[in-house]
């Protein structure tokens, strides 16, 4: 393992994830990983989120050769269905409308690479969140707050997102924004790297 200590990238455009792990490590690069993230045939939830994430970081780790790259992706499934982002507000609506008083599970996947030896290390947290009886008065006014057009699942849990909960199930709470921080200092831990020393290297 090399001794000096790495630059980090995020294989990201997300501003969540660049908020969530600004949080954890004061100084990193960024750059997105504009791949194709259509799912192959047969691939199941799972399968696809540790793809995405791990073509994601491998994609970038080629533009930062002494870099550890992070890499994520999230699938969001209801009904044993793949959902995706909704993009507008009709699509959000019909996505909250479908969820109201059912449980909607929540892929997250992360790889960390690091380029200077071409290793990789992979985690996938399961995030099940059960919604509220959601009519469409309570629908029109969330999205008319958050307008989670870009957001999976059709809420910001950083936001107002927790007011259509009954609950949260994760190992790691913060895997639900997008990027699994507990999940990550392990990770970053078994490439050599102390999350605290990082930190305290930044102040």
């Amino acid at each position: 393992m090399p001794s000096k200590v790495p630059e980090i990238a995020l294989a990201s455009a997300s501003p969540y994830r660049k908020a969530q792990l600004a949080k954890l490590i004061p100084v990193f690069r960024t750059a997105p990983a504009n791949i194709d993230e259509s799912p192959v045939g047969g691939e199941s939830a799972a399968d696809l989120a540790l793809r995405l994430a791990s073509s994601k970081a491998r994609h970038i780790a080629r533009e930062f050769p002494e870099a550890l790259v992070i890499g994520s992706d999230q699938v969001a499934v209801f009904n044993q269905k793949i959902i995706g982002k909704p993009g507008s507000p009709a699509r959000a609506k019909a996505q909250l409308r479908a969820a109201s008083g059912h449980s909607v599970d929540f892929l997250t996947a992360l790889t960390l690479v690091d380029s200077r030896i071409d290793r990789s290390w992979s985690h996938l947290d399961t995030t099940r969140v059960e919604f509220i009886e959601l009519n469409d008065n309570l629908i029109d006014a969330y999205l008319h707050r958050d307008q989670p057009w870009d957001c999976a699942g059709s809420f910001k849990v950083e936001s107002l997102g927790p007011a259509l909960f009954r609950a949260v199930h994760s190992e790691d709470p913060s895997a639900l924004i997008g990027l699994p921080l507990i999940a990550l200092c392990r990770l970053l831990r078994q490439a050599g790297l102390e999350p605290l020393q990082l930190q305290a290297a930044g102040d």
